[in-house]
């Protein structure tokens, strides 16, 4: 691999909405490409990742105390 080519694998990338959306729901299941990763830890900025997860995690957890909620009802 050349300077060139090393130093274009170093630059930060931008990433859009939809690539965080999708990174973050992949990665929580454990299907993220290395490709993928790899851009996303080349981002400019975390925060958009970080913003997903937490949004992502509460509607995990709104979706399990629905579920338990809907199970009981029927018990």
């Amino acid at each position: 691999m050349t300077d060139q080519q090393k130093q274009d694998n170093n630059k930060p990338t931008q990433v859009s909405t939809l690539d965080v959306i999708l990174s973050v729901f992949r990665a929580w299941f454990g299907v993220q490409t290395e490709e993928n990763r790899k851009r996303d830890f080349s981002s400019n900025d975390p925060t958009p990742f970080i913003v997903a997860g937490v949004i992502f995690a509460l509607i995990m957890i709104a979706g399990v105390i629905i579920a338990v909620k809907f199970a009981l009802s029927g018990a």
